[in-house]
């Protein structure tokens, strides 16, 4: 059976194996979900086939009366888990051209539907890839989201030549004394597991030790990794000292001793006393001893590289380090993690960093929540339509001109909006991991979500965690999107023991409420703003 036997001359269809096969497997997942608009092989307008509601959004902006479009995923419906119906094969196979977003935002059904019965000559395009080429900017997914925080270490920077010293000589940095609601270790973690500890609160600091315990032991222009590990939420202040001995038992010289201060779990901006503060949340940085200058300070290096070619040094008097809620774990029962407590119990640990970034080999492929990735998509829409109907190429470039317009003043209008929003409040707690570019384009911190992906179930650690989040931050509102309402049963649940407001977001899809992409960027940024803005009353 070939569905494009009546198609238009000149063009191929795909071939009958493949279209039955896929016919069959989508007979077996129809929908109850209202079906989209229907391409046709005897209109005269483009005809075009997108995966979601929003391309088509987009598409149909840029393209005008010009076009006839149809998404396979129906509004309501989520592209994560959508399966394609019978009308979806059969307006993949009368289509033009076909815009996807992929980086495996759709489910592969649908992708396997499209590329399986999409004419061989047609335009497919992956617009989240082939945007980049228009200044789209794209965001790495971490594998374990506790790396995508500050890796912090230890250094000595300088020769201290003044002293004398030498490659054979140590440098001392020690903690002393630890202010804060719980425990601080710093440790290393050698090749086969073993921890070797640098600062470790719970037995106490003993002055008598001189620098033998909670220090760590560096030679000049060196550095050393480490996980910092805390046992409660809240303010920490760890003071640490730092000497030189030149020479194997010669007598030290006194560098000094400063004060650095980490938020745990709790607000940065919020910190006592240190109002207007840097915050550090990202890159690579050093507790560091200058043994030229005799100075302690933080050397940060905000893209993550290790040789600090691009370092700024940072005053620990007016700089916080954040340890966000994103860094909560809980004690592993491997008897090599006892010093961290009970096996179960909740600990926030800044990871042990390892060269280079680690990330895993996917992007995440929520682009349009950056509305200037938007415009990279129209534009490259534009130039496809022009490339399959020529004829049309003025009204095109208009239609695009003028949505690009629009989109500029959105994105100008998102970004005011969400300034209005105190920055301590500025905290997005959601259904699951989709705002990531919301967040980096409008400085909002993605403190939160139940699960990474929306077909995946979350753990009863996922669900205490984010309770954690939600009382430490203090956060009065969670995010939920409408199309994920018979699936977000845990974010409702927490958010109603903790007595704190739902508030929707959209992510993927449209509905009767909001029915275009502008729509939905001005909708997701009012909502952060009235939800956010006003401080929480109680948190149970």
């Amino acid at each position: 059976m070939d569905v494009r036997s009546s198609g238009r001359p000149g063009r191929r269809g795909a071939g009958p194996a493949a279209i039955t096969a896929t016919l069959a497997a989508a007979a077996l997942a129809l929908t109850g979900c209202a079906a989209p608009s229907t391409l046709s092989a005897s209109d005269d307008r483009v005809q075009v086939v997108t995966t979601t509601g929003l391309l088509a959004d987009l598409v149909r902006n840029v393209g005008g009366d010009r076009v006839n479009v149809s998404s396979l995923v129906p509004d309501q419906a989520d592209p994560h888990s959508y399966e394609p119906s019978l009308r979806d094969i059969r307006n993949v196979v009368y289509a033009d051209v076909a815009f996807s977003n992929y980086l495996l935002l759709e489910q592969q059904a649908i992708i396997k539907a499209l590329d399986a019965n999409l004419p061989d000559e047609v335009p497919n395009i992956s617009l989240a890839e082939g945007a980049v080429k228009y200044a789209a900017e794209i965001i790495p997914l971490v594998e374990n989201v506790a790396l995508d925080t500050i890796w912090l270490g230890m250094r000595v920077r300088g020769t201290g030549e003044q002293y004398g010293a030498s490659r054979a000589s140590d440098v001392y940095v020690s903690g002393t004394g630890v202010d804060g609601p719980g425990d601080l270790v710093a440790y290393l973690t050698e090749s086969f597991g073993n921890p070797e500890f640098y600062v470790n609160s719970t037995d106490g600091f003993d002055a008598s030790d001189g620098y033998r315990d909670d220090t760590a032991t560096l030679p000049p222009d060196a550095h050393t990794h480490m996980s910092w590990a805390f046992t409660e939420p809240g303010i920490y202040r760890l003071t640490m000292r730092a000497a030189l001995a030149p020479e194997p038992d010669a007598r030290t010289v006194d560098l000094g001793k400063q004060t650095f201060t980490f938020a745990v779990g709790v607000d940065p901006h919020s910190v006592p006393g240190m109002e207007g503060a840097e915050v550090l949340n990202g890159g690579h940085a050093d507790v560091t001893v200058d043994i030229d200058t005799g100075e302690l300070y933080l050397l940060v290096d905000p893209h993550g590289g290790d040789g600090h070619a691009h370092a700024e040094v940072f005053d620990p008097a007016t700089t916080v380090i954040e340890v966000p809620n994103k860094a909560l774990h809980e004690i592993p029962a491997d008897e090599g993690f006892r010093f961290l407590g009970r096996p179960g119990d909740p600990i926030f640990q800044l990871p042990q960093a390892v060269l280079g970034r680690h990330v895993h080999g996917e992007i995440d492929p929520h682009l349009w929540q950056d509305v200037g990735n938007a415009i990279s998509y129209v534009e490259l829409m534009r130039d496809t339509l022009i490339q399959v109907d020529p004829d049309g190429a003025r009204e095109y470039r208009d239609n695009a001109t003028r949505y690009i317009g629009e989109l500029e003043r959105l994105d100008a209008d998102v970004r005011g909006t969400i300034a209005t929003i105190p920055e301590s409040r500025r905290h997005l707690v959601t259904t699951h991991d989709a705002f990531g570019y919301l967040g980096a384009a409008y400085d909002v911190q993605i403190s939160g979500f139940v699960t990474p992906n929306p077909a995946t179930e979350p753990s009863l650690a996922d669900r205490r965690k984010l309770a954690e989040t939600i009382r430490n931050l203090r956060i009065p509102a969670v995010f939920l999107e409408p199309n994920l309402v018979t699936r977000s049963s845990t974010l409702t649940e927490v958010a109603e023991d903790l007595g704190v407001a739902v508030c929707e977001i959209y992510g993927d899809t449209f509905d009767d409420e909001v029915t275009s992409y502008v729509e939905m960027m001005r909708f997701n940024a009012e909502s952060l703003r009235s939800c956010l803005s006003e401080p929480v009353e109680r948190i149970g």
